[in-house]
């Protein structure tokens, strides 16, 4: 696949978006003399405010109940709404990413919601992401996920390979045509395990097995064995050949890449936008393989939820799945926040953007972050051998060994 175009996801003003959220809300507006007859209260990130603040308004015309909107640092939201909704004291409705679901469910704080037949409007990946052990408690608004930015004039055709991609590069480094054979984000210390995710899951080592129903399965670790050593066996040698650099954070590739120093950038859509206000030909590709399987990235996906103990419940559901769950709403909540659109209709009409369906097209192929709570012990491990294994800082077989062990331990420790 090869795609070009100029920016990527242009950002409608607030009242463009206000409008069509008006436009798409069906309902018999009008005001009840005596007040609301009912309150529900949405935690909301300053970013979807503006358009949830429209539709807020809809909702109380159309249904005589008044929607609060509470602007919440996104990095708060989480545990803040685990803290607070046992006292009674949290909202009805958060926003937030699937792959907090696993430990909202174990905490008991999020109600399961009633889709009906209008989850079939999603994308597949979108439901089984707001899904934990086969029910469904979110209702998805957006979806993301990494893909290969190519600068063209360095490298006019796309890898199949990762071997493919890092020949290209070195060549143009020879030629004294490029600073780095490939650019991707790292941390000193963390590595980048969602970065380098697809790489590791073309090799055969995805986190966890799934279950029969097809959804993440905690007690089965899938890290080791020959597709994880294998994994850190490239680690250590993209490491000493400096494909891989720690000391290369995110933002000095997008600056790098951004300069015209190196053909590829492993990067999602948010760093697209620098790319083309830099005059970059850019085109946006698959991830390259390295193994016998396909590059996989991680499909993250937003949402809303709906606490347990709203006393409101049925209002939100009406809320999430008859006013958020509408394309102009979809829609407006991508223009606003330059994320893909997790219902079907809304999705297919954001793909009139290249990049939108070239990012969509990769993200098709990938799987969903895993959304179990045993997650929050494997990140830590997981990205300090990582950078470890980079670094040469010991066998790079034995350092991942170590690492598939601490992990069993912690997660078998509950």
């Amino acid at each position: 696949m090869k795609v070009k175009s100029r920016g990527i996801l242009a950002a409608a003003a607030t009242a463009s978006a206000a409008a069509l959220v008006l436009a798409g809300c069906s309902g018999n507006p009008g005001t009840d003399a005596e007040g609301p007859v009912g309150t529900l209260t949405v935690w909301v990130d300053a970013d979807r405010a503006g358009v949830l603040k429209d539709v807020a308004k809809q909702f109380q015309a159309d249904k005589n109940i008044e929607v609060k909107l509470v602007t919440k640092d996104f990095g708060d939201v989480r545990d803040d709404f685990i803290t607070q909704v046992p006292t009674g004291r949290g909202p009805d409705i958060i926003v937030g990413a699937h792959d907090w679901l696993g430990k909202l469910v174990q905490n008991g704080v999020v109600a399961p919601l009633e889709l009906g037949d209008t989850a079939s409007d999603f994308q597949d990946v979108a439901i089984q992401a707001m899904s934990y052990e086969g029910t469904t408690y979110g209702l998805p608004y957006s979806v993301e996920n990494i893909a290969l930015l190519r600068n063209v004039d360095l490298a006019p055709d796309a890898p199949a390979t990762f071997d493919e991609a890092i020949a290209t590069g070195n060549q143009l480094k020879a030629d004294g045509k490029a600073e780095y054979a490939f650019l991707v984000g790292l941390d000193p210390n963390a590595s980048d395990p969602y970065h380098l995710y697809p790489l590791q899951a073309s090799l055969g080592a995805p986190v966890f097995g799934l279950d029969a129903n097809g959804t993440y399965d905690a007690s089965n670790l899938t890290l080791g064995g020959a597709g994880g050593e294998a994994f850190a066996t490239k680690l250590a040698e993209w490491g000493a050949a400096g494909i891989l650099n720690t000391n290369i954070s995110g933002d000095i590739a997008k600056e790098e890449f951004n300069a015209g120093k190196s053909p590829y950038f492993l990067t999602g859509p948010w760093n697209v936008p620098a790319a083309a206000d830099a005059g970059i030909n850019y085109a946006i590709d698959p991830i390259p393989t390295t193994g016998p399987n396909a590059a996989t990235p991680f499909v993250g996906v937003q949402g809303f939820f709906v606490s347990a103990k709203s006393e409101n419940a049925l209002a939100a559901n009406e809320f999430l799945v008859n006013y958020i769950g509408t394309e102009a709403v979809q829609t407006a909540l991508y223009e606003v926040g330059g994320r893909a659109p997790a219902l079907t209709s809304a999705f297919e009409a954001a793909k009139s953007n290249p990049d939108v369906a070239a990012f969509g097209e990769v993200g098709a192929a990938g799987v969903p972050m895993p959304n179990v709570p045993a997650m929050d012990v494997v990140w830590s491990d997981w990205g300090s051998t990582e950078a470890a294994i980079i670094n040469a800082q010991g066998d790079p077989v034995a350092l991942w060994q170590a690492m598939v062990q601490s992990i069993q331990s912690k997660i078998d420790k509950g």
